[in-house]
């Protein structure tokens, strides 16, 4: 997966392709879909969600810039995927989720695999999580139709947003970065994601 599916593709992040390399793909997809859990797509996780495309997710990271000191925001954990890569790529990863049974599986799935730097919660993930803010990133796993204000008010200066932004079918990657206390945005690629449903996202 790591050779044919994302170093080929461009992605140069040695950090982010260790850590694709390691972390068990196959413990965050359900049992009808193991023989695809390294497959170049996403796939379905139950409750209508899926586990992202693994270049997709590669991309996300590489995008987020991170290192050991990150404290992150992971919206929409999903199975826990993209958390557990976090994980290894973080300081402090606080995750949430609004689907209880899927944040229940993904926080045993981590502990199981001797994850100690994620915290877990249940809730609207378009709100971001104050309590725990500031954060350094924030990296969200469903499309929102604009970067919602909570997350932006939550990110730390010099911080990072990288999320899938646009309509309920196609969106395309945004990266957001505060400096100085000013906005700056740009775009990556094309993608399409599953909605992020909340206050600040869409409607249910």
């Amino acid at each position: 997966m790591v050779a044919a599916q994302i170093r080929s593709r461009g992605i140069a992040d040695e950090a982010v392709l260790e850590a694709m390399a390691v972390v068990p793909r196959e413990r965050f997809v359900p049992a009808e879909y193991l023989l695809e859990a390294y497959a170049d797509c996403p796939l379905p996780i139950g409750h209508n969600q899926t586990i992202s495309q693994p270049y997709i997710v590669a991309l996300m990271l590489e995008l987020l810039g991170l290192d050991s000191n990150s404290r992150v925001l992971d919206v929409g954990a999903g199975s826990g995927y993209q958390t557990a890569l976090l994980a290894r790529l973080a300081g402090e990863v606080y995750a949430i989720e609004r689907i209880n049974q899927l944040a229940r599986q993904a926080e045993e799935t981590l502990r199981e695999l001797g994850a100690k730097n994620v915290t877990f919660t249940i809730g609207d993930g378009s709100l971001g999580w104050p309590e725990q803010a500031p954060f350094d990133r924030i990296i969200c796993g469903a499309a929102a139709p604009e970067i919602p204000p909570a997350w932006i008010e939550q990110l730390a200066d010099g911080g990072r947003i990288v999320a899938p932004v646009g309509g309920e079918i196609f969106q395309d990657i945004e990266i957001l970065e505060k400096r100085g206390g000013k906005i700056h945005r740009r775009q990556a690629c094309a993608v399409r994601f599953v909605r992020l449903i909340g206050k600040q996202g869409f409607s249910g």
